[in-house]
């Protein structure tokens, strides 16, 4: 799996698990719903940090909590 497509799948299990909308999240974010969309589709082959760290505060975790899952163990090398 690339990270790109894990960031987007913990987005989703994040905001399962917390009982928020996506564009309940962006609103929390103070991000735009048109980012946090294209973060969970194609569009955005490169999710920015500060826009994960943005979702994180609205979710109430950090980087840290974010990233500490199993879908980014295996990852796929980016550069080929």
């Amino acid at each position: 799996m690339h990270t790109k497509e894990a960031v987007a799948k913990q987005i989703i299990q994040l905001c399962e698990e917390k009982n928020i909308a996506v564009n309940a999240l962006a609103t929390r974010s103070g991000v735009t719903p048109s980012t946090v969309y294209s973060m969970l589709n194609e569009k955005s082959q490169n999710p920015g940090v500060v826009s994960i760290k943005e979702l994180c505060d609205g979710l109430g975790i950090t980087v840290r909590d974010f990233f500490d899952c199993d879908l980014f163990d295996d990852t796929e090398q980016e550069i080929q």
